[in-house]
C-alpha cells in the first residue's frame, strides 16, 4: 500500500480526530467514523495508525542532550493537587539567572511532546518547567487515550492551581530572575489565558488554540498576551471576537496570529495534524515575544 501523506486524507478525517481527542466520542466511536474513509485500499488500521502520535521519531531535543540541565523535580500545590511533578530545564553552562516559562500541556497530562517543548524552550536561553497535572493520579501513563481518560477525572480549576503553583515555585528558583511567562496548549492554551487572568505578575502568556475566559475573568487581565490560532479551528476560534472586544475595551495589550488552512494542534509534530511552516513560524514568534517581554 502507497504511504499515507496528509493530503491524501479528508478534512473531514482530522476533524473527526479532533472530535476523539476532545472526548466528544470515545475510541470505539472514532474507529467505526473512520471505516466510512477507509476506502481504495486503505484500512480502517492504517488510518489509525497514521493518526495515532509518533513519539518515538519526533524529539528534536533528546532527553540526554549535553547542551541542557534537565530533571524531574516535585513541587507543591496546597491549592490543587499536592505534590506535583514537573520537568525542569535549563541550558548548561549558563551563569546567572534566567527568566522562566512554565510549559504547560494538553488535555492527556505530561507527555512526551510537552516535555520535547520544555527542553526546546530552555534551549532557547530560558529555564522551563513543565507540570503534570496527573501527578495526584499517578502522572501521564505512556499513552495518550489513557491520559484523555485520567485528565477527566481531575477538576480543571484544581489543575489551574496546580500551574499557578508552579509559577511560584519558578519564580523563587535560584537559577530563575523571577520574571516568568506562560506557554499552553490546548487545554494549555486556556491554562495559559487563566493564569494571565490569575497572575498580575505574570509578564507574558502565550496560548496556543486556548479556550477563552469568560468576559468577567477577560477584564482582570494585566498580562501581554500573544494569541496563537488554527484557522481550522472552528470550535475554539468561535469564542475570539468576543475575548477580543473584552481585552480592547480595558486595553489590554495582545496580538493574536490565525494559521491559515491549518488544524488544531498544529504546533504538535508527532501528528499529522502538525503545519511544519506554521508551527515554526508560531514557535519563532513564541520565544521572541518572551525575549521581548522577560528581559
Amino acid at each position: 500500500m502507497k504511504k499515507l501523506t496528509k493530503e491524501a486524507i479528508n478534512q473531514e478525517v482530522f476533524d473527526l480526530y479532533d472530535d476523539y481527542a476532545h472526548n466528544k466520542i470515545d475510541r470505539r466511536q472514532f474507529v467505526e467514523k473512520l471505516s466510512l474513509y477507509a476506502i481504495g485500499g486503505l484500512t480502517v488500521s492504517a488510518l489509525l495508525s497514521y493518526m495515532t502520535p509518533n513519539y518515538l521519531d519526533t524529539l528534536l531535543v533528546k532527553p540526554n542532550d549535553e547542551r541542557l540541565q534537565s530533571e524531574y523535580i516535585t513541587y507543591q500545590s496546597p491549592k490543587g493537587g499536592g505534590a506535583i511533578k514537573g520537568l525542569l530545564s535549563k541550558p548548561d553552562n549558563t551563569s546567572g539567572k534566567l527568566p522562566g516559562v512554565i510549559v504547560v500541556h494538553e488535555n492527556r497530562g505530561l507527555n512526551p511532546y510537552i516535555e520535547d517543548v520544555g527542553r526546546r524552550t530552555a534551549l532557547d536561553g530560558f529555564i522551563s518547567l513543565a507540570p503534570d497535572a496527573l501527578s495526584p493520579l499517578g502522572g501521564y501513563p505512556g499513552n495518550d487515550d489513557d491520559g484523555r481518560e485520567m485528565q477527566r477525572k481531575r477538576d480543571r480549576n484544581e489543575m489551574l492551581e496546580d500551574f499557578i503553583a508552579a509559577f511560584h515555585y519558578l519564580s523563587t528558583h535560584e537559577n530563575c530572575n523571577g520574571k516568568i511567562g506562560v506557554v499552553g496548549f490546548c487545554f494549555g492554551g486556556w491554562i495559559a489565558n487563566m493564569m494571565a487572568v490569575k497572575l498580575p505578575n505574570l509578564l507574558a502568556a502565550v496560548p496556543f488554540y486556548g479556550g477563552q475566559p469568560t468576559a468577567e475573568e477577560a477584564a482582570q487581565i494585566k498580562t501581554p498576551l500573544l494569541l496563537q490560532f488554527a484557522g481550522l479551528d472552528t470550535r475554539v476560534n468561535e469564542g475570539w471576537p468576543a475575548y477580543q472586544a473584552v481585552l480592547k475595551e480595558n486595553n489590554v495589550e495582545y496580538t493574536a496570529h490565525f494559521y491559515p488552512d491549518v488544524n488544531h494542534g498544529f504546533h504538535n509534530n508527532t501528528t499529522p495534524r502538525y503545519d511544519e511552516k506554521a508551527a515554526t513560524l508560531a514557535w519563532d514568534r513564541t520565544i521572541a515575544f518572551f525575549k521581548e517581554k522577560l528581559k
